[in-house]
């Protein structure tokens, strides 16, 4: 029997009086991650795929106590940039367990993650372009080399992150066994990956069965591969009533489709290990009657959770200080002067008063990642919790963290 779990932890799930009692501690906005629901996220999914390598996306949240926890589960690191790179070796993984995909690299990027290979030269790197390999290769790199193809399907929650189709993501797919023979004298190759989207849902399943059937086409026409990646996207169920990924079903549908290779089949979801382990705490500053509706402005906003404004997305949302209050139909919106900055419109909520905290749910992915200082906004705390009690992972911002990159006029001058 699993003991990883329930297989969604909805909002209504968290403690109440305990997230009040966060939100009087530390303040509001306030960022909340549960660090034992990320454990039993990874070991659901490493007894979903046993026979998988199973890799951590690390962009869906890069805070060190997160991947501290990953990394304890069992996972690896899948990194986006050098940046991420940086982060899952300072958090403890060792270049055998670091992946970097290289998404059209700056120089910068490519040098450093370099760097840290010479120092690391288990670590894998791959690549979606040819000329990339190239530009490796100039700066001395002859390690161990995955490829990512465009398979020219794709699935996802939305069109700005449905990634397998689309010509910014790997070589075409029939171009890649030439590409692989082309750069076997100069690199180790090891893998191939490809990736379908964000968010892929039940209903997604046929787009996804049908990239890991081309999937398995190419392992089996590239001889000597270790792995073939096809990629994560693996949804959480973001509405109250929409029922969770059935993962067994998805781990067996993967495994259908792929076939027998001699490569380990690899995965590298990111938003199922942590969405649902976190939660955004936002205090009530104002409350407006209009017409038809009521206006809630909260100290949250676009600057702090930024997925509604960028995929109008759907987050559910509690009057954790006055649950059972009469509801009323209302508009949910930050700070910022911008007519995007809302949460939620024509959503029924307890009847809020100024003061009341309110909790969005399904915020540990891209949440804080996402999080900017756009409107010289400060960015948030974050809180995590454990066996040993809450604790701060990242201290509130200020103004002055803000302005420090800044230099004064008496800085710039040469004398």
């Amino acid at each position: 029997m699993s003991t990883g779990g329930p297989a969604v932890r909805r909002l209504s799930d968290w403690d109440r009086e305990h997230l009040l009692s966060l939100a009087s501690e530390f303040g509001s906005p306030l960022y909340v991650t549960d660090l034992q629901r990320v454990r039993e996220n990874c070991l659901r999914l490493r007894e979903a795929f046993p026979e998988a390598h199973v890799s951590y996306a690390v962009k869906a949240h890069t805070g060190r106590a997160v991947l501290e926890t990953v990394l304890d589960a069992g996972l690896d690191a899948e990194c986006a940039s050098a940046g991420e790179v940086q982060r899952a070796l300072d958090a403890g993984f060792p270049g055998g367990r670091i992946r970097y995909t290289a998404v059209n690299p700056p120089a910068a990027d490519l040098d450093h993650v370099v760097s840290r290979w010479e120092e690391n030269p288990e670590m894998t790197i791959t690549v979606g372009a040819a000329d990339t390999v190239g530009r490796l290769t100039d700066r001395g790199f002859d390690g161990r080399l995955c490829i990512r193809a465009n398979p020219g399907i794709g699935a996802g929650h939305h069109e700005k992150v449905t990634t397998g189709g689309h010509a910014k993501f790997g070589i075409p797919i029939d171009r890649v066994p030439s590409v692989a023979e082309d750069v076997r004298d100069d690199v180790e190759l090891v893998g191939v990956h490809a990736h379908a989207g964000s968010g892929i849902s039940g209903d997604d399943l046929s787009a996804h069965r049908e990239l890991v059937r081309r999937m398995g086409d190419l392992a089996r026409s590239i001889d000597g591969l270790e792995f073939v990646d096809v990629g994560g996207g693996f949804g959480v169920p973001y509405h109250e009533d929409e029922p969770p990924l059935d993962l067994d079903a998805v781990a067996d549908a993967t495994r259908d489709a792929l076939g027998d290779t001699d490569a380990q089949l690899a995965i590298e979801p990111g938003r199922y290990v942590v969405a649902d382990a976190g939660v955004l705490l936002s205090a009530v500053n104002t409350v407006k009657e209009v017409p038809e509706t009521t206006v809630v402005g909260v100290d949250a906003g676009m600057t702090t959770l930024l997925r509604p404004a960028m995929y109008d997305a759907y987050h559910a949302i509690s009057n954790l200080s006055r649950p059972d209050a009469d509801t009323v139909s209302t508009i949910i919106a930050g700070p910022v002067c911008e007519t995007s900055d809302l949460f939620a419109e024509d959503r029924a909520l307890a009847r809020p008063e100024r003061g009341d905290i309110l909790a969005i749910g399904n915020a540990g992915a891209y949440g804080y990642e996402m999080a900017s200082t756009y409107n010289s906004r400060p960015r948030p705390p974050e809180v995590v919790l454990d066996a040993d009690g809450p604790r701060v992972a990242r201290r509130r911002e200020t103004l002055d963290d803000i302005t420090t990159l800044e230099r004064t006029a008496s800085e710039h001058s040469p004398n």
